[in-house]
């Protein structure tokens, strides 16, 4: 249960359980925000909604939205993001920003064999 799935906005989320997952962005979308300098994230016990924003990163070029792809409550943020946001260009399937439990809805979302070629139409 342990792999990767994404949404089409490329926040990637891995289930511990069915009802526990972690989420971060991908590959592709810390490459498309360049140097990340700044990470807003949302507080343990937070509502997340599958679909809508629970934090922002901020970039050498831009300020962008990361979308939840499922809906729960925030168990565990990664504070560790806050002081060195860099990890995320580093480690981007390593640093996730979240863990969400009691998971009650999640959006569609791609395998990685489905992601993979998404990506390679979007370049």
């Amino acid at each position: 249960m342990n792999e990767y799935k994404y949404r089409e906005s490329h926040e990637w989320v891995k289930f511990e359980d069915e009802t526990t997952a972690l989420i971060g962005i991908s590959s592709y979308a810390q490459e498309s925000l360049g140097d990340i300098v700044f990470v807003n994230l949302p507080s343990v016990g937070d509502a997340v909604t599958a679909g809508e924003t629970f934090a922002d990163v901020e970039s050498v070029k831009a300020v962008s939205d990361i979308y939840s792809p499922v809906s729960g409550v925030v168990a565990e943020v990664n504070e560790a993001l806050c002081d060195r946001p860099e990890t995320i260009n580093e480690d981007p399937l390593g640093a996730w920003f979240i863990k969400v439990e009691k998971i009650t809805e999640t959006e569609e979302l791609m395998e990685e064999e489905a992601y993979g070629p998404f990506v390679a139409g979007l370049e």
